[in-house]
């Protein structure tokens, strides 16, 4: 792909399941991707595998629900890897509970990762990006944030807040040559998934289920979602911003 080469590109959630496929993707486009996640040890192993395949990656412990290690993580990024040019906010948490069933503090902890952090990580990088005058952000919704999603209720409030916001931020920066998208996966097989089916009464009745949902037939994989950010954050995607891409095995065909 065009334009990623030396690029530095920072991913939320960047040890898990579709950051880490997203990171290693990036580092063999030859981008310098910095690996943001609350697991250190797993960032670092990640880092550390792109390194021994000639990569560039730099491991960040961060909390994105925390604005001041936010920006410590950022001041950490730029000073080893240089100026931000792309940031993919892939960082999330579900629980799989009818509404009424879940309470207070469960809420909580959804609204702060999967909204408050990627409003923390917009507000902390886009000044340095207005100041380059370029930048390109990617962020990680669903399908749930599109159609609905039964028993995930909040988890979806949240993503179609994420939608909105992108679509705004994408208007007011598109002067500044940003380019805001949104990618929404369908079920896919990632430990975030593995998570959400724990929670039902029958976990392999629920992944069959996903499974039967999708025309394609099978659940997504990582490596399906890297493809589709990588990209985004390509000069081949210049022309496109504030668009919403459903990556579902056709789950979701929205026009």
């Amino acid at each position: 792909m065009k334009g990623l080469q030396d690029k530095v590109i920072i991913v939320t959630g960047g040890a898990g399941g579709i950051g880490s496929a997203t990171c290693k993707r990036l580092a063999q486009e030859g981008a310098k991707v910095a690996v943001l996640d609350m697991n250190l040890d797993a960032a670092q192993a990640l880092a550390a595998d792109i390194q021994a395949n000639h990569g560039k990656a730099l491991a960040v412990q961060c909390d994105i629900t925390n604005r001041e290690v936010v920006d410590q993580a950022i001041q950490k990024t730029q000073q080893e890897l240089g100026a931000i040019d792309g940031l993919v906010n892939n960082a999330g948490w579900d629980v799989f509970k009818p509404f009424i069933k879940t309470n207070a503090a469960e809420w909580e902890r959804l609204i702060q990762i999967n909204l408050v952090g990627m409003l923390n990580m917009h507000h902390a990088v886009l000044p340095f990006m207005i100041e380059k005058n370029s930048g390109r952000i990617v962020n990680i919704a669903s399908d749930a944030a599109r159609v609905g999603s039964s028993g995930e209720a909040v988890y979806a409030a949240c993503k179609g807040g994420l939608l909105s916001f992108s679509k705004t931020l994408a208007r007011e920066h598109s002067r500044n040559n940003i380019t805001i998208n949104v990618i929404c996966p369908g079920p896919t097989d990632t430990a975030l998934l593995a998570g959400v089916t724990e929670g039902a009464s029958n976990p392999e009745k629920l992944r069959e289920a996903f499974t039967r949902a999708i025309p394609l037939g099978r659940l997504g994989q990582p490596d399906d979602l890297a493809s589709t950010i990588a990209f985004f954050l390509s000069d081949d995607a210049s022309f496109i911003t504030g668009q919403v891409l459903s990556v579902s095995g056709g789950l979701t065909m929205s026009g």
